[in-house]
């Protein structure tokens, strides 16, 4: 009889596997590449360490990226719980549906230059916010609503927006708390369902 550990482990495999399937026939030609093996990705943790005066330095080691039909990963990647590579990975599926809906060219002007690259950078947060509230559907389904609702979690989230790892993309606090607790109370009792 297996233990109750390893039927969670093992369910979580599964269900990571299972979206990793779902991706590759949405996205015809869909890859996950680590990022400390690509010379693009370390030059633009370089250009991101320069940006902002050193203040992000964890592009490499803790953000996954989307470009087009690539999902860049931290070199850990492989060795992280299923759950979490499964939430992130629902996060990483809506950047890919958005580089079909935009258009590689359209999705990096708008991402990288709209209207400003660094502290109003609206169209990154626009797009940040709809990949982002797949986080919160994600984590909710996995670990339960008042996971979603915690400190930590929600404090994370929020940092993305208002901090230096994307840049300052929208550094109003207040804005993105509204926004946050508006994604909150939208999630249904399905949502923090365990899966």
């Amino acid at each position: 009889m297996r233990s109750v550990y390893t039927a969670r482990v093992t369910d979580s495999a599964d269900r990571y596997n299972r979206l990793v399937e779902e991706i590759r026939r949405e996205f015809p030609g869909f890859r996950v590449v680590r990022k400390d093996r690509s010379r693009f990705q370390q030059l633009l943790h370089y250009g991101l360490c320069l940006i902002t005066l050193g203040r992000m330095r964890r592009y490499l080691d803790g953000y996954q990226t989307t470009i087009g039909r690539t999902v860049y990963v931290t070199p850990d990647w492989d060795c992280r719980d299923a759950d979490d590579r499964y939430v992130t990975l629902r996060h990483e599926r809506v950047h890919l549906r958005q580089f079909r809906r935009y258009t590689l060219i359209g999705m990096s002007f708008a991402y990288l230059l709209l209207p400003l690259p660094l502290g109003l950078a609206y169209c990154r947060a626009r797009l940040e916010w709809e990949a982002y509230e797949e986080t919160m559907r994600a984590a909710a389904s996995l670990f339960g609503i008042e996971h979603v609702r915690g400190p930590a979690f929600r404090n994370r989230i929020i940092e993305q927006f208002t901090g230096p790892s994307y840049g300052w993309m929208w550094p109003f606090r207040r804005h993105v708390d509204a926004w946050y607790d508006s994604v909150l109370a939208a999630l249904t009792p399905a949502d923090g369902e365990s899966a």
